[in-house]
């Protein structure tokens, strides 16, 4: 559970609930803006910590290994989060290579050819031109800034690859090609996927599960076609009728968190 503030005031942002990602779950979470869904991801990659209850990594308690820098670089190392902000995910001071490599030295202690070695075929599997290496974050277009995030990510070749709203900002076509890529890869290299998002056709498309969210609980979990299918909870239906019958009806139903 995520609660903020106190008394009169205290906003509970994420409800208790159980969850489990494995290197063989693709899980959707999903929700309107406000539903809690950022908080929940914020938590299990510890940027943030619970109010009550415990997050953990191989039974590990996630908040005991922020407290050693050997336990935080195998939480870097296992989880890998890929933030919708691309703008305040790159310094803008430093060349993508400078980016990419960042994470190889310090988690995975690679550096030149052996460190080359790794960005590259990532590089090709984005399709991303090798030569962009030496451009600034400003110098590219959206599409192209998320898919270097992403690369900065699967260098790393984590375990479990976490992404908060990756495609929401981009243009459809664009939109297609990076979702594409995120499912083959993690299909191919066996990685468990948190996908979070407020689109249901983006989540519904890369995860076999599905986790809706609404005012910071979950309403409904199960395999992704029973729950388009036959979803159980009012929100749910409400939520699927929306997106059916299209953007314009969508409305909050909850406070921003």
């Amino acid at each position: 559970m995520r609660a903020f503030g106190r008394g009169a005031t205290r906003h509970v942002a994420v409800q208790p609930l159980d969850l489990e990602i494995t290197s063989s779950t693709s899980l959707g979470i999903v929700g309107e803006s406000g539903s809690g869904k950022s908080t929940l991801s914020r938590l299990l990659v510890g940027l943030d910590q619970p109010t009550e209850g415990t997050v953990t990594l191989n039974g590990a308690s996630v908040a005991q290994l922020l407290r050693s820098r050997f336990g935080t670089r195998d939480l870097r190392r296992t989880v890998q989060y890929v933030a919708q902000d691309t703008f305040s995910s790159f310094d803008p001071r430093r060349t993508l290579l400078d980016a990419v490599a960042t994470p190889l030295r310090v988690l995975r202690e690679l550096e030149g050819a052996a460190a080359e070695a790794e960005i590259l075929p990532v590089l090709d599997l984005l399709e991303l031109d090798r030569r962009m290496l030496d451009r600034y974050p400003s110098q590219l277009s959206g599409g192209q800034r998320q898919r270097f995030a992403l690369a900065r990510s699967l260098v790393v070749r984590p375990r479990i690859l976490l992404c908060d709203e990756v495609v929401s900002a981009l243009d459809a076509s664009v939109q297609g090609a990076v979702l594409n890529m995120i499912r083959d890869y993690c299909e191919e290299h066996e990685v468990g996927l948190g996908f979070i998002s407020h689109g249901l056709p983006a989540t519904a498309f890369v995860a076999d599960e599905l986790l809706v969210m609404c005012r910071g609980e979950m309403v409904e979990h199960g395999p992704t076609q029973q729950v388009l299918d036959r979803p159980t909870h009012p929100y749910t239906i409400a939520l699927l009728d929306a997106y059916r019958r299209g953007p314009r009806h969508l409305v909050p139903l909850a406070e921003p968190v």
